[in-house]
C-alpha cells in the first residue's frame, strides 16, 4: 500500500528508510547530548494559539518579502551542507522545488552542486551562504562566483567558527561519497534507490571546493583543507569587509544573543537570522524561538529579524510571525522531503507547510501573513510574556 503523505513527518519516515545511515544521521543530529537540538522542536510545542470563530477567513494571503525578494510564503530553504549527498543532485532538485513554489533557496558553501550547477538549472536567482575561510583569495572568489551567478543575497555564517561536536558523525565516519568500509557497503547495499540516483550522476564531492581552492584537486585532501580552513579569528572586521565586497543584501546567520544582535545592526546587515545551527553547534544553547522575542525587540526596528531552527510545520512558522520573525529558514524538513522523494518531495515539503501556515492564519482570525502579530498566541505561553 502507498503511503500517503500527509505531514513532515511522513517525509522523515520515508527518508530513513532511503537515505544511507551516514547522511540521514548527519542531517537529524545535533551535538553533544542533542538536547539544544530537541529543544528547537519542542520550545515550539509549548506555544498556544488563539482560535477566533465568526470572523472572514476568505481570499487570504501568506505573500511577503525577504530582503526585498517576492515569497510565497514567510520561508526560504536554509543553506544545508552535503545535500547533494540526500539524493543525487539534491541542491539542483531543492532549489528547483524552491522556484516552482516561489521562495528562496540558499546554497552552502559546503554544497555537492557547484554554485555554477544550480544557476545553469534555476531561472530564478538564489542566494549563497558563504563560510568564512583562512584563505581569504579563496572567500574573495567565492562572492565573485556567487556575483557572476547573480545570487541576489549572501548570507554569512557566523556560527562555525570552530565545529561542535557530533557523535553520531564521528561514529559512522561521515565523508562525501562514504569510504567503501564494510559498515557501508552494508548499509548501501539496502539503499538501491540512493546508489542509482548517484551512479548517474557526477556530482559526488564538494562542487564549490575541489578544483577551486588551492592544494584542493581531490576528494582525498578534502577532509584536511576544511580542519585546516575554518577561521576561528573570524570578527567583526571579516563582516565589514565581506559586505563591502558582495555590495548587495547580506544576511548575517548564527545570532542567539542580543549583544550580538545590535553589532550585526550596526554592521549594516540588511537581515539576521536568530539561529543555533540546528543545534549542531553548542549544546545546551537555548532554542531559537525562545531567543527570538528579545532579539526582536533591541534590533526589529533597524533590520530584518529571521528565525531558523526547529520548524516543522506551518504552525512553527506562524508562531514564529507572531513573535516578530519577518522570515523562517527550513532546513531538516526540506531535507526529509528530498531524501524521501527528490525535487517532489521537497515540493511536497512546502506544500505542507503552505497549507497549514494558511490554515492555522485563518483559524486565528487573520486573512493576511502581514497581519499576524503576537495577539494570536494565547498569554503565558510564549517566551517573552
Amino acid at each position: 500500500m502507498s503511503l500517503t503523505i500527509t505531514h513532515i513527518e511522513d517525509l522523515q519516515r520515508l527518508a530513513r528508510k532511503r537515505v544511507p545511515r551516514m547522511f540521514y544521521d548527519y542531517a537529524d543530529s545535533g551535538s553533544w547530548t542533542e538536547g539544544t537540538y530537541r529543544a528547537n522542536e519542542a520550545d515550539f510545542k509549548k506555544i498556544l494559539l488563539r482560535q477566533r470563530v465568526a470572523v472572514d477567513m476568505s481570499d487570504r494571503s501568506t505573500a511577503t518579502t525577504m530582503v526585498g525578494q517576492a515569497a510565497a510564503m514567510p520561508v526560504a530553504l536554509a543553506p544545508t551542507g552535503m545535500t547533494g549527498m540526500q539524493h543525487a543532485d539534491g541542491e539542483i532538485l531543492a532549489a528547483r522545488a524552491a522556484e516552482a513554489m516561489g521562495v528562496p533557496f540558499t546554497l552552502s558553501t559546503m554544497s555537492i552542486c557547484s554554485i555554477e550547477d544550480v544557476a545553469a538549472h534555476t531561472r530564478s536567482p538564489f542566494w549563497f551562504q558563504l563560510y568564512v575561510m583562512r584563505d581569504r583569495d579563496f572567500v574573495e572568489r567565492l562572492i565573485d562566483r556567487a556575483k557572476a551567478a547573480k545570487c541576489s543575497a549572501l548570507m554569512l555564517t557566523l556560527d562555525l567558527q570552530i565545529l561542535g561536536q557530533r557523535h553520531k558523525d564521528l561514529k559512522n565516519g561521515l565523508s562525501a561519497p562514504p569510504k567503501p568500509t564494510l559498515a557501508n557497503l552494508v548499509n548501501l547495499a539496502t539503499k538501491p534507490r540512493w546508489c542509482l540516483g548517484m551512479l548517474r550522476t557526477k556530482r559526488r564531492g564538494f562542487g564549490n571546493i575541489v578544483g577551486h581552492a588551492k592544494g584542493v584537486g581531490d576528494l582525498s585532501s578534502l577532509s584536511a583543507w576544511t580542519a585546516e580552513q575554518f577561521d576561528p579569528r573570524l570578527s567583526w572586521a571579516d563582516v565589514e569587509w565581506i559586505k563591502t565586497r558582495w555590495g548587495g543584501p547580506l544576511i548575517l546567520k548564527g545570532i542567539l544573543d542580543v549583544e550580538d544582535a545590535r553589532l550585526a545592526a550596526d554592521s549594516g546587515a540588511d537581515a539576521l537570522v536568530v539561529s543555533n545551527h540546528g543545534g549542531r553547534q553548542l549544546d545546551g544553547a537555548p532554542s531559537s524561538i525562545a531567543a527570538l522575542p528579545a532579539i526582536v525587540e533591541a534590533v526589529g526596528s533597524r533590520l530584518e529579524v529571521w528565525l531558523d531552527g526547529g520548524i516543522r510545520s506551518g504552525q512553527d512558522v506562524l508562531k514564529a510571525v507572531a513573535l516578530g520573525a519577518r522570515g523562517t529558514l527550513i532546513g531538516r524538513a526540506f531535507l526529509y522531503g528530498l531524501g524521501a522523494m527528490g525535487e517532489a518531495g521537497v515540493a511536497k515539503a512546502l506544500q505542507i507547510i503552505h497549507k497549514e501556515l494558511d490554515l492555522s492564519m485563518a483559524f486565528c482570525g487573520r486573512r493576511r501573513i502581514g497581519d499576524v502579530d503576537r495577539s494570536i498566541l494565547l498569554p503565558g505561553t510564549a517566551p517573552g510574556g
